[in-house]
């Protein structure tokens, strides 16, 4: 089992921790990681984009000119594909690029991204985080005692709006739920704070 040191909030080392094998322990599988970044980049696109069609453009109801003796090729209307001003042929129109890959492909992807982070020596477990009252200069306090000036993801076990107000103010630092926690997040941010509770549910769920 891979072992990290466990740190205070201040920064100091109070021990050591066993991270679970099979989720912060096996060899990242980059081809899956990459398929889990396409798609939720992929679901994140709004897919908004529109143009009109024939049947869409206003005007070019009625025959510009008759069909035989007047020398010109024959038109039906002047909003036709080939008319200055005329519809669209097979413009985009709104659609959903979202679409899911197995389960299985998902949570190997996720434990993939975890271990990477314990391979670059990129996460810090903290033996406990809390904050008794929304406050930015708590969260710089802890990053600088932990000597964070990276990107910074930091993961707890449940939801505490108070360490979520406290990070929102300072650039490159977001905080997730452990069950929140997803591919692109942890490959965006440079170093991964993570309690041990969170880092032990993690274990238990996705092993």
């Amino acid at each position: 089992m891979p072992k990290v040191a466990l740190y205070n909030q201040n920064g100091s080392q109070v021990g050591d921790i066993e991270l679970n094998d099979a989720v912060f322990g096996i060899e990242p599988n980059t081809h899956v990681l990459h398929e889990a970044v396409v798609m939720q980049r992929a679901s994140q696109r709004q897919g908004t984009h529109k143009v009109k069609n024939r049947s869409e453009v206003r005007g070019g109801g009625r025959k510009p000119w008759r069909q035989k003796g007047t020398g010109r090729a024959r038109q039906g209307s002047i909003r036709s594909p080939q008319w200055v001003g005329g519809g669209t042929v097979f413009g985009p129109t709104p659609r959903s690029y979202s679409y899911k890959l197995p389960k299985k492909v998902r949570r190997l992807a996720l434990k993939s991204a975890l271990s990477s982070k314990v391979l670059d020596e990129n996460i810090i477990v903290l033996d406990d985080l809390s904050i008794e009252a929304p406050k930015t200069k708590e969260v710089v306090s802890m990053l600088k005692g932990l000597n964070v000036n990276e990107k910074a993801l930091i993961v707890t076990a449940g939801e505490d709006k108070n360490i979520v107000l406290s990070a929102n103010n300072i650039p490159g630092v977001n905080v997730l739920t452990v069950e929140e926690v997803n591919v692109l997040d942890l490959l965006a941010h440079d170093k991964l704070i993570i309690t041990k509770e969170a880092a032990e549910k993690a274990g238990e769920v996705l092993a």
